[in-house]
């Protein structure tokens, strides 16, 4: 298996896809973020306690279309859907976010999707910090992507 980030000699340089057409492409990506049963109720108080999900729903979407000024060797796309959900799940206990980035390009939205992701798990972390600094951000991954020469990718359950 070759990485495609470094050259022969073991440089790191940007992927040249100016020679592949442009594709649809859509990814999906997860994070969790773990918390206590009671910080998990202030993170469902809504207008009258602040929306917390509202606004990391928001810096999710910001950060999939800065992901290029974040890391280094990711080619800037044009974005034509980033979406976020973020689930409130007892279960866990704690908060399921799921990013989608889709856009038409030579290069794939993976990146994008987790940095939604991630950034979202973060301010997640953020609003709720004064009621929980132990909170745990896990299982930030790529669950599905699609289009591009390599096709269809889904991650195990």
């Amino acid at each position: 298996m070759t990485l495609t980030h470094f050259d022969a000699a073991g440089q790191a340089h940007m992927v040249d896809v100016s020679g592949k057409e442009p594709t649809a492409r859509e990814a999906v990506a997860e994070a969790l973020v773990l918390m206590s049963p009671e910080t998990l109720a202030l993170a469902q108080g809504g207008a009258a306690k602040g929306d917390a999900l509202g606004v990391a729903r928001l810096a999710g979407i910001m950060g999939a279309k800065r992901t290029a000024d974040l890391i280094p060797l990711c080619h800037p796309l044009p974005l034509d859907k980033v979406a976020l959900d973020l689930v409130v799940d007892p279960a866990l206990p704690g908060i399921r976010i799921t990013a989608t980035a889709r856009t038409t390009g030579r290069t794939g939205v993976e990146m994008e999707a987790l940095t939604a992701a991630t950034v979202a798990a973060l301010t997640v972390y953020d609003m709720l910090k004064a009621a929980q600094k132990d909170m745990r951000i896990e299982g930030v991954r790529l669950l599905k992507k699609t289009g591009g020469k390599s096709g269809t990718f889904e991650a195990a359950p």
